[in-house]
Formats: structure tokens, sequence, C-alpha cells
């Protein structure tokens, strides 16, 4: 009597997996997770990867995190509520992304990351981000350039936490800490923000009205410390950007910031859409699960093919 108890306890859980499995197999809902849109590189990809997955026949959900650890937890929770098919998601930091996505893995919600890696394998089926070492190098290289292989030079970080703003960071110092003449004056966080970047501008500029440039872990910082550099009246001094926004394309067309690095976030997002959409289908996205994707150097001479983060031919 008691083996066959157990016998009906392991088919009633049996039956009851088998339907929650079903019911994620039938949903048609792709949820798409990004920090703000007011950042045009978190807008281009929530704009790529809904556009790819509507395409396929999905329907979606947009939700926006704001690098708000806590928020991103929440927002996990309501695409498992909603029982979502799959999650994109550019995530809020490297340590605190693997909670949800282990979460959402356990309730049979495969998550697809973009942009950013977390500091764990396995959890996620895809983790697709530009090759920011590679990039950096690059931007780098122009750097070095633009500036002759001397003079004193800042550096504005990303946020502390996000993996990629050390990445970059390590990779720009890569190539320019070989050049000697080349003199790091002042670096500081400006957390990826435009206004930030401005106001840390500010006050470095005002103990060193000599630098003749600045590189930069992103494009809205980039814009910022160009501004405040043409507020001081140094609209000459070098600044070099990475992500390739149509903002900073359109500054090199008009002689001021000098050069980026795009990273193609449009079409990473819709890799992203389209590995889930295979997963869902044949479960195997044919792909490994850190994927690396090579960034372009733009600058006077290519920056009038670029458009949301694609390079057209």
């Amino acid at each position: 009597m008691k083996k066959g108890l157990l016998w009906l306890v392991a088919l009633f859980l049996l039956i009851g997996s088998l339907s929650v499995f079903a019911a994620k197999r039938n949903s048609n809902l792709i949820v798409i997770i990004t920090p703000s849109h007011d950042n045009p590189f978190f807008k281009a990809e929530a704009v790529g990867a809904e556009a790819r997955a509507k395409e396929l026949g999905y329907q979606t959900l947009t939700l926006i995190h704001n690098d708000d650890a806590n928020k991103q937890n929440e927002l996990f929770d309501t695409a498992i509520a909603r029982r979502a098919a799959a999650i994109i998601c550019d995530n809020a930091g490297a340590d605190a992304t693997i909670a949800p996505v282990r979460r959402a893995k356990a309730a049979g919600i495969p998550a697809f990351l973009v942009d950013r890696e977390i500091n764990a394998t396995g959890l996620a089926v895809a983790q697709i981000v530009s090759n920011n070492y590679q990039g950096a190098k690059l931007g780098g290289e122009e750097f070095v350039r633009l500036m002759g292989e001397k003079g004193k030079y800042v550096e504005l970080v990303g946020k502390e936490s996000d993996t990629n703003a050390g990445i970059r960071s390590k990779g720009y110092h890569e190539v320019i800490d070989q050049y000697p003449d080349l003199k790091l004056v002042a670096r500081q966080s400006a957390n990826w923000s435009q206004t930030e970047a401005f106001s840390k501008m500010e006050s470095i500029i005002q103990a060193n009205k000599d630098i003749k440039g600045v590189i930069c872990g992103n494009d809205t910082m980039a814009m910022g410390a160009m501004a405040a550099l043409k507020a001081a009246g140094m609209g000459h001094v070098i600044v070099v950007g990475f992500d390739g926004s149509n903002d900073v394309r359109d500054s090199i067309l008009r002689g001021e910031i000098k050069a980026t690095v795009l990273q193609p976030a449009y079409r990473i997002a819709q890799l992203a859409v389209e590995q889930a959409d295979r997963y869902l289908r044949t479960g195997s996205t044919g792909e490994r699960e850190k994927q690396l994707k090579d960034c372009i150097l733009i600058n006077k001479a290519n920056a009038n093919k670029l458009e949301t983060f694609m390079l057209k031919n």
C-alpha cells in the first residue's frame, strides 16, 4: 500500500512537471530586459531584439532595470510569472545577475545575455558580447596615433561594478602604457553617464589646463567630456569614445570627437533572439555559450557609414 502511494505521488509530480514544461514550450513571449533607454546603446539593443522577435512571430515585453540589481530581480520574476519562452538581457551586474538567471533556468526559461557577461557559466544558454578587449586596443591605438605618442591625458572609466569597464580600461592601457611620453594625469569613473562625465571633466580641467587628450570607456562619457572641454574653450583636446553611437558619429563628422569604437549592439541583440528561437525549436543554439563579436574603429574616414550601431556597406 505504501509503495503504491509513493508511485502515485511520483506520477502526480511527473504529470505536473510535464504540464509546466508544455506550458513553457507553448509560450510565445520573449522578454527583453536592458538598462535605461536614455542611453541610445541600450535602446538600440531593445529595438533590435524587439524587431527580430516580431519578425520570427513572437510577442515581446520590454522592461528596464536602470542598472539596479533589485529591480532586475523583480523583472526576472515578472518574466517567470508570465511564463516567458525566453529572456534576452543586458544585465545589471556580473555577480548580481547570477541568481535571477539561475531562477529562470530552474523555471525552464532560457536566458540569452548580451553586451555584459556574468561571472558564471552553465546558467545562461548564451552570452553574446562585443570583444571589448579587442575593441579597446583598437581605440587605444587610434588614441596614441592622434596624440602623436606624447602628451598628458585623462581617462574616464565606466561603472566599476561592470566587467566591461575594467576590460576596456585594460585594453586601452595594454597599448597606451607602451609609450612613456603619454602621461596619465587623472583617471576617474563617470559611471557611463554624460552628466557625470561633464561634471568630472570640469573638475579635472581646473587642475589640468594643459591636457592633450581624453579617452573614455563609452560614448556618453565622451559626449560629456567634449561638452565640458568646449565650455572651457578647450574644444581642440583629442577625445576618443567607445560604442559607436549616432551622437558621436555626428560629433566626429563635425570635427569634434575624433574617434570611437563600434560594438554592434543592434546585431548582437538580433543574434540573441535568433539563437533563442533556434533553441526553443531544436533544443540547441549550435553555438558556444560565450561568443565574442569583434569591434570596428570609427573615425572621420568611415563615420558617415555608421547608423544606429551598425556599419552600412
